[in-house]
């Protein structure tokens, strides 16, 4: 495993028009295309979720676009944040960008506390995403949803 060098900084930033297609043409690698949507589709779902208060994050390291992440509020019981979609670009990753990003989007959320907590649905076999979560102090729920039974619910308590 890579280390993040200290001197890497990674940074959440908004989309906007000039950042757009930059954003649009990152990806994960083939094997990891079954966990989430590809950036299009994660770009459009901040547009489609609105009414949910989605926000589509950026994710720079040193300037360079490397990843997006999708938050939306879930209202229903438990009422938290819920962490829909989170990737690295395949040429990025290994290298601490996707925890640094994750723990820059936690704390900004720790920071609002609209909710006392975060969740995020993971499948069981994705254990590279299951690895950056529970470093990031996710811990599995032990709720098993009978719509994806083939994943875990992890949630991270501010």
């Amino acid at each position: 495993m890579i280390v993040l060098e200290e001197s890497t900084l990674v940074t959440l930033f908004d989309v906007n028009e000039q950042n757009f297609l930059a954003l649009r043409a990152l990806a994960v690698r083939e094997d990891q295309r079954g966990y989430l949507d590809n950036a299009s589709g994660i770009l459009a779902r901040g547009y489609a979720y609105r009414a949910c208060r989605a926000k589509v994050y950026g994710i720079a390291a040193d300037g360079v676009p490397v990843g997006l992440a999708l938050v939306r509020d879930l209202d229903e019981e438990p009422a938290c944040y819920e962490l829909q979609q989170f990737m690295i670009d395949a040429r990025y990753q290994g290298k601490g960008y996707g925890t640094q990003a994750l723990r820059l989007i936690l704390a900004e959320l720790a920071a609002e506390r609209k909710y006392d907590c975060a969740e995020v649905c993971v499948k069981m076999e994705d254990a590279g995403a299951l690895h950056v979560y529970e470093k990031a102090g996710f811990v599995d729920t032990g709720y098993i949803d009978a719509d994806v039974p083939d994943s875990l619910n992890l949630v991270y308590r501010f």
